[in-house]
């Protein structure tokens, strides 16, 4: 796809910064954590989480819609109205056919599954609900997006962990390079708060434990962090072909210009020491964008806060990105957003190209000393250069995204 340019012509966000680009936004650019101790998690061995605040999906999609989706679609389905009507697009006037969904989540509809097992165990199966799997499965994310939008091209629900909302855009990219859709909705979403997957996580040592200073547990590239706070949110980005784009006039907010994509094969859930997958997929991007590795000026970052993830994702920057780019990681604010979280950070690299500005690390105190990487602590104007966007998870999966300004 070398030399292909995808123009972001709209976007739509819901993260526990708030609801809509714009808060979300604020949020990430002045640094304000979101991690407080979670009340539905009050007997649990870590009580921590980043929640999306104020979200009435009554409000928002209308009691019966909402009554009948799990909370992962329901964030898709507003960042989704907020990115179309962004973009300037009327669904009732394009060719749904030619409209493609391509999102990202690593789990579906927990929140459904533990609801209704809740019942099956307390009332018997006689009882569970009969919009259960509609409910909860993967494939209902792009599903009902396309049903919300009347898009009748590929329908995609792409699912790499971690990797998941990033894995979704290159490969709505790639769509539309070859000529599968002329318009692509694509991007992520993840509610994973639910107990079980939060003792899941819990037991497997992954999760700060700082709930003495909740605002200050996720701390990327910080010699003290001690884990990821998992997050809760969507990202939906409208991607077009440049010269369509621009026929009809449209804002282009910044250019998919790379992607790349490998896989660890190391371990099931911890990153090759080496960075080996996370150099490949770098690689790959920058050869797929024509740019070399000293072209690069700004990296938004994987950066989860776990003590082998940020250390091998330095050794990476720093070995493979000659020209010292401006690092941060968003999730200091956000959290972890899991499947959305590389959708969501995308959206947030398009903004510091647009805006010409680089959010801070939020809680960088002190930089692992083992990390030969300049970090961002506070806002910082964007260096020239193109922006990476490093996504990786568990399976050892590894996505990169390559970005410009319009």
């Amino acid at each position: 796809m070398n030399g292909f340019e995808a123009a972001v012509t709209g976007v739509g966000l819901v993260t526990p910064g708030g609801i809509g680009t714009g808060p979300s936004w604020r949020a990430v650019s002045e640094g304000r954590p979101t991690t407080a101790l979670d009340p539905l998690l009050t007997h649990h061995r870590v009580r921590l989480s980043s929640r999306v605040p104020g979200f009435d999906a009554a409000e928002l999609l209308g009691a019966r819609r909402a009554h009948r989706l799990d909370p992962f679609v329901r964030f898709a389905l507003v960042a989704a109205r907020e990115a179309v009507a962004d973009a300037g697009l009327d669904p009732a006037t394009w060719d749904g056919a030619r409209v493609g969904v391509v999102l990202g989540c690593a789990d579906g509809g927990p929140v459904s599954v533990e609801e209704q097992h809740r019942v099956l165990l307390g009332e018997g199966p006689g009882r569970v609900s009969p919009l259960l799997l509609p409910m909860q499965l993967p494939n209902m994310l792009a599903g009902q997006t396309a049903l919300e939008f009347g898009a009748r091209g590929p329908n995609l629900v792409v699912a790499t962990a971690c990797a998941s909302g990033a894995s979704a855009v290159g490969t709505a990219r790639d769509l539309l390079a070859l000529g599968r859709c002329d318009i692509v909705l694509t991007g992520g979403s993840e509610a994973m708060l639910t107990p079980l997957v939060m003792a899941g996580f819990a037991q497997m040592g992954a999760l700060s434990q700082r709930e003495d200073d909740p605002p200050g547990a996720s701390r990327p590239f910080d010699a003290g962090r001690d884990g990821f706070v998992a997050g809760e949110g969507a990202g939906v980005l409208v991607l077009e072909r440049m010269p369509d784009a621009l026929a009809r006039r449209a804002r282009v907010r910044g250019r998919i210009v790379g992607y790349g994509a490998s896989a660890d094969a190391h371990h099931l859930t911890s990153p090759h020491p080496g960075g080996r997958g996370l150099e490949a997929a770098i690689r790959e991007a920058l050869a797929d964008a024509g740019a070399g590795p000293g072209e690069v000026g700004h990296v938004n970052a994987h950066g989860t806060s776990t003590p082998l993830n940020d250390l091998a994702e330095a050794r990476v920057i720093d070995r493979v990105l000659t020209g010292r780019p401006l690092v941060t990681s968003t999730k200091g604010v956000t959290g972890h957003l899991l499947g959305a979280a590389g959708a969501v950070e995308a959206v947030f690299a398009v903004l510091t190209a647009e805006r010409r500005l680089v959010p801070p690390t939020a809680n960088l105190t002190t930089l692992d000393p083992r990390m030969n990487i300049d970090v961002a602590a506070r806002p910082a104007p964007l260096p020239d250069g193109l922006i990476l966007s490093h996504s990786c998870g568990f399976g050892g999966q590894n996505a990169v995204l390559a970005l410009a300004p319009a």
